[in-house]
């Protein structure tokens, strides 16, 4: 009686929405039902092409990545038992594309796991990578800085786009890429390091273009 009446709640939900949910669209993707694949892609790709995005920086790379993204996951999701959340495991079929797509492009063959140097898992106090950057808000602008991210290697991009671009927590970032908290934190802090460097770079630039100009100016007016 009580699982006949849930049964009936579950569908009239399901008729008030006129959309199926996503753990009901997943029992029956995995079943080969093309309308609950669509369902699930109607459900996620927008914040897996936003992931693309952020990595390639190029719309036309995302879309393609986005696509492959789900041609994966038409192809694994029988593999999904439900171990971790569906998003999670799904963004980390993407993460897998656009860092073989990365790697490619540069000619790099590092692993996903491969993510800090021996020496950092030794003992002494940790620190907390993970802290937000302070260091690295304002004074840039954003196409500077989608520039300098550009530049970073594909395992370094991948964690600071996660964390801080995406919101994702270390735990969350570690299923994903599939490494321990520490590698996470550490890629993160790698990450920003190298962003620093860079902005700061861009930084005395802009002031050497700034002074030149200001002298320019001076000569013109005596």
């Amino acid at each position: 009686m009580g699982a006949s009446r849930t049964g009936s709640v579950a569908r009239t939900r399901r008729s008030e929405t006129g959309e199926m949910s996503e753990a009901e669209a997943i029992r029956l993707a995995q079943q080969g039902d093309a309308a609950a694949f669509e369902r699930l892609y109607r459900l996620h790709s927008r914040r897996v092409y936003s992931l693309c995005l952020r990595m390639v920086s190029n719309t036309a790379e995302a879309e393609d990545l986005t696509q492959e993204a789900f041609l994966q996951l038409f192809r694994k999701i029988a593999t999904f038992r439900g171990e971790s959340a569906f998003s999670t495991w799904l963004h980390r079929l993407a993460v897998n594309v656009v860092l073989m797509k990365l790697r490619r492009k540069s000619g790099t063959e590092t692993s996903l796991e491969q993510v800090t140097e021996p020496d950092e898992e030794s003992g002494g106090p940790r620190r907390d990578f993970g802290a937000p950057d302070i260091r690295l808000s304002g004074s840039i602008d954003r196409v500077n800085l989608q520039r300098a991210v550009d530049q970073l290697p594909p395992g370094y991009k991948a964690v600071f786009v996660l964390h801080d671009v995406q919101g994702y927590e270390h735990n969350e970032i570690a299923e994903i890429m599939g490494c321990s908290i520490g590698n996470s934190k550490s890629q993160l802090h790698k990450a920003r390091m190298r962003l620093r460097g860079l902005l700061h770079e861009v930084l005395r630039e802009k002031a050497r273009v700034e002074r030149k100009a200001a002298g320019s100016g001076s000569g013109g007016e005596d």
